[in-house]
């Protein structure tokens, strides 16, 4: 099986799922805690241009993005993406699963299982 990264928040009960299904199913994934080790800018494009989803999909709309004064019109874009990624990591959608050119916005967690060989 093609190595799979996960990046991974163990305080999200959906992260943790799909970390379970990616473990069952027999991969090893290469788990990345993108809160200790964000993401660079090349990382990130790649996410953006392989995502299944529409880019505006990858940022969370959470409190934090309210506490900023942030409005989810501004970030629709691939690269208005990608910056907002880079300055706040906290905003980026959990989890995410990448194997070679193809990446899973793991929401539902199920959706890990169409990285699986």
């Amino acid at each position: 099986m093609t190595e799979i990264r996960l990046l991974h928040n163990p305080q999200c009960s959906k992260s943790r799922s799909a970390l379970d299904i990616l473990q069952a199913a027999g991969a090893d994934p290469e788990v990345v805690r993108y809160l200790d080790h964000p993401p660079t800018r090349a990382e990130l494009e790649h996410i953006v241009d392989h995502l299944d989803r529409d880019p505006a999909e990858l940022v969370r709309k959470d409190k934090h993005f309210k506490d900023l004064g942030l409005d989810a019109a501004d970030y629709t874009t691939r690269d208005a993406v990608i910056e907002l990624l880079l300055e706040h990591p906290r905003l980026m959608e959990r989890p995410v699963a990448v194997k070679g050119d193809r990446v899973v916005l793991g929401r539902p967690p199920e959706l890990v299982n169409d990285l699986i060989d």
